[in-house]
């Protein structure tokens, strides 16, 4: 971790100089961030996390809202995204309703996503990272691990240097901060890179693995949420500290696999490799309505102008999915998910929606919804997608239709055609 001792040798991350033993700033630039650690040249595999995404993107493209409280998120009835730092600080946290948001930063300036914006940065992002290493694997748009073994020869420099040189990269080229955690397996890198945000760089050796993690809560551990935190509580159990006295057997017969997991990442053991193949597993798109909804006809709307976002989604990405599955939230934040199972993959709106109403129409009794959301999953190759269809000749003409409506999207716009069940639903 940080903090090692100064009796060390360093090197800064703002210039990159390297440091003698006992400076506590850089002797070139006078910066305090310096990186110390007996292992740092030791180890090599990274977690990257850009530092508040999108909201550091909306401040990057309007300096206005440099020194204000930012929310990135939808309507008084949406949720958090994302906030800055200023915003967490008054207690705003992702996934948080909005309203609940605002009432403990009243004065936040709000902006409604721009995933666009922030899947082109996060593009750029990712190709510098490749650019470090081949091993690149993506968690979400704006973090990855990377495996750095085997570069130093390629870049002149030990993976430390490496990484802290593309963190200033990143500053100067994309207008963005980010943090770095650097340890010897996947499960220390990632909390290493929460360390210090935002523009941390922590690095968590293998001598004070088990001495680091002795005293945090087990929440630390990859899976262990809030109600697995209760039951593991329940049970006398609220350190790591407390997993590592515990043995392998004990902790599989209470927790089935689960258990072993514990057993093993209480240790700092953490043999996953980084897998680049990793790609996302599942393609959606939902929306927080303004006023609750329960009539179908309005349901319906949205459903289909949503099926149209995932199918664009998925024919830009040079995927298709072959799971449906819908998600609702009640007005009282309850969730329901539906899905089914297609005989081949797809990447057509229509299909999706068609499938996607057939679980809508069991759900619309009457019941209020606030959410409506619908994707696919069990992503496949899209050179599968969508055989004719020699029983249902309607579905080969529209998948034609849908197909000519995409030509004149990609030409003009999005807007410049509609189906008849998303025509002015805007202007409802």
């Amino acid at each position: 971790m940080n903090g090692a001792a100064p009796s060390l040798t360093g090197f800064c991350r703002d210039c990159l100089c390297e440091q003698r033993p006992g400076l506590s700033r850089c002797a070139a630039c006078g910066s305090p961030r310096l990186l110390r650690h007996p292992e740092r040249d030791l180890l090599a595999i990274a977690h990257i996390d850009c530092d508040a995404f999108y909201a550091s993107i909306e401040k990057r493209d309007n300096p206005e809202l440099a020194d204000k409280p930012l929310i990135i998120g939808g309507g008084k009835r949406g949720v958090v995204s994302t906030a800055c730092y200023i915003a967490r600080i008054q207690g705003v946290r992702s996934a948080m309703p909005m309203f609940k948001a605002l009432e403990a930063c009243p004065h936040a300036v709000v902006i409604k996503p721009n995933m666009e914006k922030y899947v082109r940065v996060g593009r750029q992002i990712r190709a510098m990272m490749q650019e470090l290493t081949p091993l690149v694997q993506p968690l979400s748009i704006d973090e990855a691990f990377l495996d750095m073994n085997g570069t130093e020869a390629l870049h002149r420099a030990p993976p430390a240097q490496v990484l802290a040189r593309f963190a200033a990269r990143i500053e100067r080229e994309i207008g963005i901060t980010v943090s770095v955690g650097l340890s010897y397996c996947k499960f220390l890198a990632k909390v290493a890179s929460d360390l210090q945000k935002p523009r941390g760089f922590s690095i968590i050796g293998r001598a004070e693995a088990l001495d680091f993690l002795r005293e945090r809560p087990v929440t630390t551990i990859w899976g262990v949420g809030k109600a697995f935190a209760a039951t593991l509580e329940a049970d006398g159990i609220r350190t790591i500290g407390t997993l590592q006295e515990m043995e392998e057997n004990d902790l599989l017969r209470r927790y089935g696999s689960m258990g072993q997991r514990l057993y093993r990442l209480a240790r700092g053991i953490d043999e996953r490799p980084v897998a680049p193949e990793s790609i996302a597993k599942s393609v959606s798109a939902e929306t927080t309505f303004h006023d609750d909804l329960s009539r179908p006809e309005a349901l319906t709307a949205h459903l289909r102008a949503l099926s149209e976002k995932v199918a664009e989604r998925l024919r830009h990405g040079g995927q298709a999915g072959q799971t449906v599955v819908l998600k609702l939230k009640t007005a009282d934040f309850k969730l329901r998910t539906r899905n089914r199972r297609l005989e081949n993959p797809t990447r057509l709106a229509d299909r999706i929606f068609r499938t996607g109403m057939d679980l809508l129409d069991r759900e619309a009794d009457g019941t209020r919804f606030r959410l409506i959301g619908i994707g696919v999953s069990d992503l496949a190759d899209p050179t599968l997608a969508d055989p004719p269809d020699l029983v249902d000749v309607g579905a080969t003409r529209r998948a034609t239709a849908e197909e000519a409506m995409n030509r004149l999207r990609d030409k003009f716009g999005r807007g410049s055609i509609e189906t008849g069940y998303t025509f002015g639903r805007d202007r409802r």
